[in-house]
């Protein structure tokens, strides 16, 4: 799976950079059909407490899942992202997962 960090309107530190790969990784274990992960870091308007934001969009064959989160750091908008996109690759998985078993149930009638 090929992992894009981009970050606008400042440099990405080594440190967030492996932070984000390490948590990617996560998806990884639980679906095997990811084929790419976009992810996007950059600071919004300055009035707002929770101005960093991070967007994720998560290529896989079919349909993308994409989520956006923000905060008051990178490291916890991140977390935020991956736990929601964990929650969407499960549900995605168990419907594939409970659409076979109906297939199979009624070729066996």
């Amino acid at each position: 799976m090929d992992i894009i960090i981009q970050s606008s309107g400042f440099k990405a530190s080594e440190h967030l950079e492996e932070f984000t790969r390490e948590k990617l990784n996560k998806i990884i274990l639980e679906s095997d059909n990811v084929v790419r992960a976009n992810v996007t870091l950059y600071t919004g308007s300055e009035s707002d407490p929770h101005n960093n934001i991070c967007e994720i969009r998560l290529e896989v064959p079919g349909n993308d899942h994409f989520v956006k989160k923000s905060s008051d750091v990178f490291e916890k908008a991140i977390t935020e992202c991956i736990d929601a996109l964990q929650k969407i690759v499960r549900k995605t998985k168990d419907k594939q997962i409970t659409g076979r078993h109906v297939e199979v149930s009624y070729r066996n009638n």
